[in-house]
């Protein structure tokens, strides 16, 4: 972002201050009453989550399953869908338009089918268009027909009502976020810090800040090279799921429950409204 306003801007410096978001908001009960054993103190210096890789494979995973149950129930309070707490989630929700992608996941149904008959995995989508956004809204009835065209092979559930109790639930009961925006359209973005902060790891396109938290197969994986056309994300996308995210997922649980806390550490304590609040004070309100 930094890099596209200085060049909208030229000759003036930029400095770039990302987002953050505030821990003990998003953090499920289950993650900050294991954060509270390490960290006393981690809602006010939430730097101190660094110590979360200290945490045992037992526990981090027992949060998690009690974070995924709860969203479980309350995909089947909203839709009936019942989901399957075994099988890997991909989640996305934001607000729907065109620049954010929502439909990328579903360039190819057929390569998902086949996917999903070697790895199977489920897709909870939720996000509402602005009322004079129609291509958000197509966008949204372009998702129902997808999961409807995949019923049988893949489960999908698009949940409707989206707001701040929804995201809650959805940000630390998913296994993977996925986030698919057009570079460099995506100024920041705070949704997959707040999925981090809970041990989901992050699926990216290399825009906003998933740039700077990106760490291949330790903090979550990017879709493609930073620089790559936006028309190769699909095949990216697609490279990811099968090679690495769903086999890692289905043969390596260890690995997959280190990477969550890796994400943890390295991501949730770095990407916070403290930080961001501290650096506006010095480097800007204070000058």
């Amino acid at each position: 972002h930094a890099e596209t306003t200085s060049r909208m801007f030229p000759g003036y410096r930029i400095r770039a201050v990302t987002n953050g978001v505030h821990v003990p908001t998003w953090t499920h009960l289950a993650f900050a009453e294991l954060f509270q054993g390490i960290a006393p103190n981690w809602g006010h210096e939430p730097e101190i989550l660094a110590r979360a890789d200290q945490l045992s494979d037992a526990e981090i995973w027992a949060a998690h399953t009690r974070a995924k149950g709860e969203l479980l129930q309350v995909v089947n309070d909203r839709t009936g869908v019942s989901l399957d707490r075994d099988l890997p989630i991909i989640g996305f929700a934001r607000r729907m338009t065109g620049y954010k992608r929502p439909e990328l996941l579903f360039s190819d149904l057929d390569r998902l089918r086949t996917m999903a008959e070697d790895k199977p995995f489920q897709i909870i989508l939720a996000g509402k268009a602005h009322p004079q956004d129609g291509g958000g809204k197509t966008a949204i009835e372009q998702i129902h027909r997808h999961l409807a065209q995949l019923a049988g092979s893949v489960a999908g559930v698009f949940l409707p009502n989206y707001d701040f109790a929804l995201a809650r639930h959805l940000i630390c009961g998913v296994d993977v976020w996925l986030n698919t925006p057009v570079p460099p359209l995506e100024a920041s973005g705070t949704s997959g810090m707040k999925a981090a902060l809970n041990g989901v790891l992050n699926l990216s396109v290399l825009d906003g800040w998933w740039v700077e938290a990106w760490i291949e197969g330790v903090t979550g994986w990017a879709i493609g090279a930073d620089g790559d056309q936006p028309d190769r994300h699909a095949d990216a996308l697609y490279e990811q799921l099968e090679n690495k995210i769903l086999p890692l997922y289905a043969r390596n649980r260890p690995q997959w429950i280190w990477m969550m806390k890796e994400s943890i550490s390295k991501v949730g304590s770095q990407f916070t409204s403290q930080r961001m609040m501290r650096r506006y004070a010095s480097e800007a309100y204070l000058r």
